[in-house]
This record gives C-alpha cells, sequence and structure tokens, in this order.
C-alpha cells in the first residue's frame, strides 16, 4: 500500500481519558506547528475524541476537541499514542474508525501501547510491530497472531507504523517526515525540536546497563569524528583510538551507550548520509558510494537496501518524481528489520 499523498494530509491523533499528554505533543509539535521557514504545505493536526467534548488527561487538566471519530476515520494519517488500559478490550468504535481508515489508504501508526488497538483492529496480525518493552510480552500474549519484537525503536510496514515507548514516538514521526519530504526537511524539523535527526529504527529500544558518563562522552566523540570523516576507511580500532580506549572496551561501551555496534551504527549513518546526495545532486551512484565511505558501489547497494527496502537508483526515481512535496515512501519500507 502506497504512502498517502500530502494532498489530504490531515494527521488525526486519537485522545482518550488518563492519557499523557507527552506522546500527543510528540505528534502535534512535530506535524502541527506551522513551518513557513520550509516554504511548503505542511500538515493538518487534529486531536479527536470517541465523544467530542472534554477529555480528562493525567494531571487533572481537560483537554477539549471538537472532532470525533468520524474525523479521525477520515484522515490521511491516523495516530494511536497509546491505550488507556493493556488488560482492557479496545472499544468497538475506536476498532472499525482504525479499520475504516486502513481500508481507505490512511497511513496508521502507534506510539507506545497504542499498538494494542492496531492489533485489535487486525491491522497487524501475520506482520511485524513493536511496543513498549514492558509491553511486549503482553501484546504477543494477548495478540498471537502479532510478530512481537521488543528490540527495536520503531517499525515501519508501509501502511502500518508501529513504535517503541513515548521517546520513540519521536522517532517514528520524524522518519515519517523524511519519508514525506526527504532528508533535509526532516533534519530541519529535527533542529527546531533540538532532537537527534535520525535514529535507525533497527536500534535497541532499552539497554538495562549503568551509565558510565565519562567513557560515554568519550564514545559520543568517536561518533562526532566518524560522521565527520565517513568518507574516510573507519574500523572498530579507528573509533576505538578517537576514543582512546581498546577496541574490546570500546565495544562494550558502544554497546552499552547506544544499544548497537559500531560497524551496524556506522553504516546505517553511511546510509542516511546518501539520502541527500541523492535527492538534491546527480551524482552517479559510484561517487555516492565513495563519497560515504562505502567499499564499493556494489557494497553500497547491498546495505542500502537493506536499510530502506530499494534500491539507491529507485529512491532517487521515487524522490524527483514525487516532486517538492513528498518523498520515497516505499510500501515495504520497514527501518526495523535493518541488521548488519
Amino acid at each position: 500500500m502506497a504512502t498517502p499523498s500530502l494532498a489530504g494530509r490531515t494527521v488525526a491523533v486519537l485522545t482518550y481519558p488518563g492519557m499523557s499528554v507527552f506522546e500527543t505533543g510528540i505528534v502535534t509539535d512535530v506535524f502541527g506547528l506551522p513551518r513557513p521557514e520550509l516554504d511548503r504545505a505542511w500538515y493538518d493536526v487534529a486531536l479527536c475524541a470517541r465523544e467530542p467534548g472534554p477529555v480528562p488527561v493525567i494531571g487533572g487538566a481537560s483537554l477539549h476537541t471538537p472532532h470525533g471519530l468520524d474525523v479521525f476515520a477520515r484522515a490521511s494519517t491516523v495516530v494511536v499514542p497509546g491505550v488507556s488500559d493493556v488488560t482492557a478490550d479496545v472499544p468497538p468504535d475506536v476498532v472499525a474508525a482504525l479499520r475504516s481508515a486502513h481500508r481507505r489508504g490512511a497511513r496508521v501508526m502507534s506510539i507506545c501501547s497504542g499498538a494494542f488497538a492496531l492489533a485489535a483492529a487486525g491491522l497487524l496480525d501475520g506482520r511485524r510491530a513493536t511496543t513498549h518493552w514492558r509491553y511486549a510480552d503482553l501484546l504477543r500474549r494477548r495478540f498471537p497472531a502479532v510478530e512481537v519484537d521488543p528490540d527495536v525503536l520503531y517499525i515501519d510496514l508501509g501502511d502500518v507504523l508501529t513504535s517503541a515507548g513515548s521517546a520513540a514516538g519521536l522517532d517514528l514521526c520524524l522518519h515519517v517526515v523524511r519519508r514525506d519530504h526527504g532528508a533535509a526537511v526532516a533534519n530541519a524539523v529535527a533542529r527546531r525540536l533540538v532532537a537527534q535527526p535520525h535514529r535507525d529504527g533497527g536500534q535497541a529500544q532499552f539497554v538495562e546497563a549503568p551509565v558510565n558518563t565519562v567513557a560515554d562522552d568519550a564514545v559520543a566523540r568517536s561518533m562526532d569524528w566518524a560522521v565527520a570523516h565517513l568518507d574516510l576507511p573507519i574500523t572498530v580500532e579507528t573509533l576505538a583510538d578517537q576514543a582512546r580506549m581498546s577496541s574490546r572496551t570500546y565495544l562494550r561501551h558502544f554497546a552499552r551507550s547506544t544499544g548497537t555496534s559500531p560497524i551496524r551504527w556506522l553504516i546505517g549513518r553511511r546510509v542516511q548520509a546518501s539520502l541527500a546526495l541523492l535527492e538534491t545532486t546527480a551524482a552517479p551512484i559510484e561517487q555516492i558510494a565513495r563519497a560515504v565511505g562505502f567499499e564499493s558501489p556494489a557494497t553500497y547497494r547491498h546495505h542500502f537496501a537493506r536499510a530502506m527496502r530499494t534500491s539507491p537508483a529507485t529512491y532517487r526515481r521515487a524522490f524527483r518524481t514525487s516532486g517538492a512535496a513528498g518523498g520515497p515512501g516505499p510500501a515495504a519500507h520497514d527501518r526495523g528489520t535493518t541488521r548488519n
């Protein structure tokens, strides 16, 4: 199923009693704030409830919305930022609205426990999905037809997207902006939010280990150096030298700090760095591969396909075809399956 056109760019967010406003705030900040500096049509956000009116939220306040599930079901992108009770049945009218939106071709997204609503609607049957790590086992037990992956930040199946705990929702929303508008716009939005422009969906969502600030700062410095020198040959030993650690110690601290390995992270950064070159230049694929540090065009194409679920040439054609308003949006784009 193709990515929805921005011609119908309404993003509808489901609100519910007892919700935290953080997840909703993520969605409204990314998609709802005006972006006049980008000089392009942006999204229209609608907060929706089962019944229009006041919605009590955590902290004793109330959020008032005039929009009901009819508006939710008609949007081009619908977002469920959580459910009120992960052990309870999802209301039938919410299930019906999600199914209606999906049948109509809407992009359906969940943040954190919102995956339970998507699962209840049958949108995740036989498909990979993620949720907050603490709910993963329960999601698997309640909905055995869902292939639950608790070890990733988000999964994009094209028509249905799921993310892990609250902050991963920000990663997913920025990923959607990248899909719709390209890397430069997504990076600009991230700068406005003072957020990291991109975290790979396959990154671990939870690493249970104490934080060593000094060591992690050294790892961060080595990562900054690598990003500035992607065109150079970079090995684990190179990065460890930048951090002034042994390779073995560096590997341990890197995994604890990032939830992934140095090589996997480096490949992801190189693929990401190539996106802007594909989007904004006519440089040959071979030249782009060299510019971001891949040993050969074949190696670049291999890792690009694993990360982006398409080829560099197809990505470039899709981006150019979609023009200024859209991005590549491959239907089977699944960052959560990236494994290097």
